[in-house]
């Protein structure tokens, strides 16, 4: 007897990026009954035989009682995850001829099944529907709980369906199912509010002003103070006072989270910039992202947002080395055998530690139990070529207890968003509207041609390098530095009081 194949659409993944696939199903209709897939798939995907012939069953329908071979190609591209359960079965159905189906050429299809046929959510959704609208399907096919965010790409079709049998009925074109709706611009001013202000801080102004030029610039910062002065608090705080995501960053941070599964169930868009945090005992993939089947790890989780490292000398020295390329150049590649995979990872490194292993060192109302060789050790942790990446170091001192008790509100978020925003004009002014570039990435020909210095200023700067050693990185930081300063006042010029406001902010340097 002829051979029956039918031939769906679904995506497989690399990074965060969507590769079409083609499923198709094979049903001999004669020979001995046996299953197979081909197409380098994962354990996962060929665990889905199991899950397939019961939600079949359980549906009302009966699996094929002869040799099906079901492929999936590209057969190059490693397939993994439980993604591809619903087109499989949806492709055993068609191919059996148990149903005709009138749309499986129209439509992109992504879900895991359950054993009684149910829809599960999947990971890698976005994703899934970018490359559904760029490769000119009429629409996508998930899980319902994955509904909300495809619909946020405008112009594809997004049906949600919560069983197999609603599937099959809606390929078939016995069931008609209304597509997805987000209003998008709702659901991006929805999520973007913050539930935390720089206003609940208190004290720790001189902090806040360092942390304004952190985020006017895009800068990095390393916060040095003993327990309890509010290091946290302040990291946490931070996007606060950054600009609020464009859409196009908001949808790629909100890709990440899709593909990791982090992302919740109906939410739409990340509308907030992320804030990650970090335990010290945590390993590198963690961190950098990673495992046979790469996933992001938390530095492209902090995507667009911010990366705080808490207790930073207790990682280990092979981690912390690990982020030298991401700072640098805003992404991160793991490579395998399979593919090169890459993430990317554009945040601002806030790092915080103690003076010393006690955490005591700074603090006048208690006493340091250090030795000096033990506070020369732990700074040690921190090597020099990490710190120097790190563009503003700022001692955060234990709160008095008259302004922890104070009435006087602290400034608050909202004015220092508006230095932020304003500063950040400026440099979309000098850089070009079309950029993203940042004081902060400046490259070394940028520095010349936007920082430039009269005699006085060149007399500080030299005093500076000579009596601080500073590096000829640090050098170019403190010039960035200077140059988010004299944004932030809305002068063109760097002052000398500019550029000792900055080297003020690399002093660490001579301790570290």
């Amino acid at each position: 007897m002829r051979a029956v194949t039918a031939r769906l659409h679904s995506v497989a993944f690399q990074g965060i990026e969507a590769i079409p696939t083609e499923v198709e199903v094979d049903v001999a209709r004669k020979g001995f009954a046996s299953t197979s897939i081909v197409g380098l798939p994962d354990t996962a995907v060929k665990e889905s035989l199991e899950r397939v012939r019961s939600a079949i069953g359980n549906s009302g329908y009966q699996f094929p009682r002869y040799r099906t071979v079901i492929n999936l190609a590209p057969a190059d591209v490693k397939k993994v995850g439980p993604v591809f359960d619903l087109p499989i079965a949806l492709g055993v159905v068609f191919a059996d001829g148990q149903v005709v189906p009138e749309l499986s050429g129209e439509y992109m299809v992504t879900g895991e099944l359950a054993l009684d046929g149910r829809v599960r959510r999947v990971k890698g959704v976005l994703s899934a529907a970018i490359e559904a609208k760029k490769n000119g399907f009429a629409g996508l096919i998930t899980p319902v709980d994955n509904a909300a965010e495809a619909a946020v790409v405008d112009g594809l079709q997004v049906i949600p369906v919560g069983s197999l049998t609603e599937a099959i009925g809606f390929m078939s074109g016995q069931l008609p199912i209304e597509p997805a709706h987000v209003d998008l611009q709702r659901a991006f001013e929805d999520a973007s509010k913050y539930s935390v202000d720089f206003a609940d801080v208190r004290g720790q102004e001189h902090v806040k002003r360092a942390l304004v030029i952190a985020a006017g610039g895009g800068h990095n910062v390393l916060m040095i103070g003993p327990p309890g002065a509010g290091k946290t608090m302040l990291a946490k705080r931070l996007p606060t006072i950054l600009p609020p995501l464009t859409l196009a960053e908001s949808l790629e941070t909100t890709r990440i989270y899709s593909i990791a599964g982090d992302l919740a169930p109906g939410v739409s868009l990340m509308g907030t910039r992320p804030v990650r945090s970090l335990h010290h005992s945590a390993s590198a993939p963690a961190l950098v992202g990673g495992g046979s089947n790469p996933r992001p790890g938390e530095i492209s989780l902090a995507h667009h947002g911010v990366l705080f490292l808490d207790e930073f000398p207790e990682f280990p020295r092979s981690i912390l080395e690990t982020l030298r390329q991401p700072i640098e150049d805003g992404y991160v590649i793991i490579a395998r055998a399979s593919a090169t995979v890459r993430f990317p990872a554009e945040f601002m490194l806030v790092a915080a530690m103690n003076p010393c292993p006690c955490g005591y060192y700074t603090d006048p109302r208690r006493g340091c139990k250090c030795s000096v060789p033990q506070i020369d050790r732990y700074l040690a942790r921190v090597s020099g070529p990490l710190i120097d990446r790190i563009d503003i170091h700022i001692e955060v001192p234990a709160v008095a207890y008259r302004e922890l008790r104070s009435e006087r509100p602290g400034l608050s978020s909202d004015a220092m968003r508006a230095e932020v925003l304003a500063a950040r004009d400026r440099q979309r002014h000098r850089f070009g509207a079309a950029t993203t570039v940042t004081n902060a990435r400046m490259t070394p020909r940028d520095v010349r041609g936007y920082c430039k210095l009269d005699d006085a200023c060149e007399s500080l700067l030299r005093q500076a390098m000579t009596e601080l050693g500073l590096s000829a990185r640090a050098h170019d930081k403190v010039l960035r530095i200077a140059r988010t300063i004299a944004d932030l006042v809305g002068v063109d010029d760097i002052r000398p009081d500019h550029l000792s406001e900055a080297i003020h902010y690399r002093r660490l340097d001579r301790q570290l």
